[in-house]
């Protein structure tokens, strides 16, 4: 059997607010081996960037993992404890974040916040991590980069600040980049050429990849495998045929039924997923998509459904498989 660079099994995650609790992440399994490219999508809300910061020990206070196991890289992330936690960032696992430009500090060259990360996570000199830090730019594609060194962000484009992310985060050549909408602000040009260098240094680093989109399109041109989210539940999760052409859940055909269509009649509208995302305060008893669902059954407001498995790398929690018998 493939050995596991991740496995999260049964993982829940609590934000406890003056309000109540809010169940960010309730019973969330998946795994990864070592060179997978895993695609987490949903709607904003839905626990994606939760699951991708708590594999840090990144989880924002009040919240807190208050049930199920993380291994990744074989550390027990759940308890672990700060230091240790720092000590696996950037050595094991590293995250790209969605805007550069408020993740990258305005006040300090971007040769100086490149050579930070090496410094504290390597025993090099300084001399050897400015040379590194040179390395790393060009390996992500940035031209000049001994000019670029002593530049500071507001000085590059998007497109470059993005690269320089990228650098950060292969500063110390993790084994698992975690992208979290790392294109959201690019134009397609430049989104399509950071898709291109993230597949690229994949293959020369043998690096597994998550990422977490709201573009289809993205997870289909580089992912292996999709994990659907909604209301900090995984719905559905398979291989990018099975998700793309042979959807199970409700959830899930409404995301691919919202694409919009080239093809399209003049003026015909677009399709939307009707209602509102759920309160996660007061969450139904049921699965949580069943409010919006076209197909809800009474059985679907009172009971979550069980997980079907539709193929060895097909399951889906949805009460519609179950009367079919899937």
């Amino acid at each position: 059997m493939e050995e596991l660079l991740l496995d999260i099994q049964n993982e829940r995650l609590s934000f406890f607010t003056p309000a109540g609790e809010v169940k960010a992440l309730d019973g969330v399994s998946l795994s990864m081996a070592q060179g997978d490219v895993l695609g987490i999508v949903g709607e904003s809300g839905s626990g994606k960037s939760v699951t991708a910061y708590s594999l840090m020990g990144l989880t924002a206070h009040p919240g807190r993992i208050v049930g199920g196991t993380i291994s990744l890289g074989g550390h027990q992330v759940e308890t672990m404890t700060e230091a240790q936690l720092r000590k696996m960032r950037g050595n094991e696992v590293s995250i790209v974040f969605q805007d550069p430009m408020t993740n990258l500090n305005p006040v300090y060259t971007i040769g100086n916040q490149i050579c930070e990360v090496i410094l504290l996570h390597t025993d090099k000199t300084r001399r050897e991590a400015k040379q590194r830090a040179k390395e790393l730019l060009e390996l992500v594609g940035i031209n000049e980069p001994g000019k670029r060194l002593k530049q500071y962000p507001h000085e590059l484009s998007g497109g470059m600040r993005q690269r320089v992310m990228i650098a950060i985060a292969l500063a110390c050549e993790p084994k698992l980049l975690i992208a979290d909408e790392p294109t959201t602000a690019l134009d397609v040009t430049i989104q399509a050429q950071i898709l291109e260098l993230m597949m690229q240094l994949k293959d020369t680093l043998s690096m597994s990849i998550i990422m977490i989109t709201h573009d289809l399109g993205i997870v289909a041109n580089i992912c292996q495998r999709i994990a659907v989210m909604y209301a900090g539940k995984i719905v559905e999760h398979g291989t990018i045929d099975e998700i793309f052409y042979s959807p199970k859940h409700e959830y899930t055909k409404g995301l691919l039924g919202s694409i919009p269509n080239l093809y399209a009649k003049e003026h015909e509208p677009l399709t939307t997923i009707p209602g509102t995302p759920v309160d996660m305060l007061c969450p139904p008893a049921g699965c949580p998509f069943a409010p919006r669902c076209d197909r809800c059954m009474k059985i679907c407001l009172s009971q979550m459904p069980p997980y079907t498995h539709i193929s060895q790398t097909h399951t889906s929690a949805c009460w519609l498989l179950q009367k079919e018998g899937l």
